[in-house]
């Protein structure tokens, strides 16, 4: 099945000791995918690929308000996040407000950004590229 699938190019976003970063990279190695990972907490925040994925998925999809990187923040510079420059210029300086992992697609059809892990999801994702 995976044999028959375009290989994709895939970037895998976030941090390493993050519980649904390291689910995510488990799912990939157990379904043989390759992929590149780029740790907000050495690498920082792509300045370049951010505008791609709020452009994907929205801003507020990328900013993880439940995390505890929010929750730590001061009542007024939550209230500042208020649109994509805000919210940008906050998970510049925050990388830990990102929803983990953040996944780029290239090479499957749709060259989708993903943000989170959802297991089924992500096996209605490898089933569709075996189509291809």
């Amino acid at each position: 099945m995976i044999a028959a699938m375009s290989t994709p190019d895939i970037t895998l976003y976030g941090i390493p000791n993050c519980d649904t970063v390291k689910k995510a990279r488990l799912w990939l190695a157990g379904h043989g995918l390759e992929y590149r990972f780029h740790d907000f907490k050495k690498q920082g925040v792509p300045a370049d690929r951010l505008p791609g994925w709020i452009g994907a998925v929205g801003w507020e999809k990328l900013v993880n308000r439940q995390g505890t990187t929010w929750r730590k923040l001061a009542p007024e510079q939550q209230a500042g996040v208020t649109d994509a420059p805000s919210a940008a210029a906050l998970m510049e300086s925050q990388p830990s407000v990102i929803k983990r992992p953040v996944v780029e697609w290239a090479g499957q059809p749709d060259g989708e950004v993903t943000v989170g892990f959802n297991e089924a999801a992500w096996n209605e994702r490898l089933a569709a590229g075996s189509k291809h």
